[in-house]
């Protein structure tokens, strides 16, 4: 088995000002986003859109100033009413006291969702087709993050077999015996592979909502997985049928990922060319 290596969460100081390797991780989603986004102007129906449907850098670089605001409120918002309502209830300063950690990725996502209608209105487009360009450019920030979390030793999984090769003891978790490394997992499964498997997904063209509705299904399974190795916060322990909060907080994303898909079929059977693109041309 092997041992956290201790890292310093603090990358960098001058003076009194310190940099944290948490906050670098989000930095690194967001310049991955703009850097994959600007690429995916050159995916089908992006690419053939014209006149005041068209997509620029300009649109690329707005939706990722809305999405960091998203994410950063929903984050912290979700965090308080999904895992801590009663202690924020009691303590609502407390939920600016962003430095104390607490983000939650449910969170997160409702916080996007808004931040993409939002920028959906202001050009005149459909919010699911600003939804489908920008899945595929967000699991790479997800895999920045849980690096992040590795980074700071926290969100450790449950205990595994001591014969596992991989299995790692956090000192830091209050126990020496050797837990599944579920930060790693999560990684792999809801950062690198979905990333693949969805950029590789949607550069061809796809009917509008399909993208989106296979990010949220993939993303949906992939972490409703790798949950079975994370260990339950203490403070909520496992909620009924034995599943994590994590878990729960999926089985919306599941369903809505099918009912999406669902959807862009029966409303689109002929082509699966949204029809923005058709109209932009």
């Amino acid at each position: 088995m092997l041992m956290y290596p201790t890292i310093d969460p603090v990358a960098l100081s001058v003076g009194p000002l310190s940099i944290h390797w948490y906050g670098l991780t989000y930095l690194a989603a967001f310049a991955l986003f703009l850097f994959l986004g600007v690429r995916r102007l050159r995916h089908e129906p992006y690419a053939s859109m014209s006149g005041p449907r068209a997509w620029s850098r300009k649109d690329v670089e707005d939706v990722l100033f809305l999405g960091v605001l998203g994410v950063v409120l929903g984050g912290r918002i979700g965090y308080c009413l999904f895992y801590k309502p009663g202690f924020y209830l009691s303590h609502p300063l407390d939920i600016f006291y962003v430095w104390q950690g607490g983000m939650s990725f449910h969170g997160g996502l409702i916080g996007v969702i808004l931040s993409m209608v939002w920028f959906a209105r202001s050009r005149k487009r459909s919010w699911v087709e600003v939804a489908d360009f920008v899945a595929p450019c967000v699991p790479t920030g997800l895999a920045a993050g849980r690096v992040g979390n590795f980074i700071n030793g926290e969100l450790w999984g449950r205990f595994c077999d001591p014969s596992l090769p991989w299995g790692m003891v956090f000192p830091q978790s209050g126990s020496m015996a050797p837990r599944h490394p579920s930060q790693v997992y999560q990684f792999l499964l809801e950062g690198l592979l979905l990333f693949v498997l969805l950029w590789l997904y949607a550069r061809r063209p796809r009917r509008l909502g399909e993208v989106s509705g296979a990010f949220l299904l993939g993303y949906g399974v992939l972490r409703f997985t790798a949950e079975f190795f994370r260990e339950p916060d203490s403070f909520l322990g496992l909620l009924p049928l034995g599943m994590s909060m994590g878990q729960w907080l999926c089985l919306p994303m599941i369903l809505g990922g099918i009912a999406f898909l669902v959807w862009a079929r029966r409303r689109q059977p002929g082509s699966p060319v949204p029809q923005q693109a058709v109209a932009g041309r």
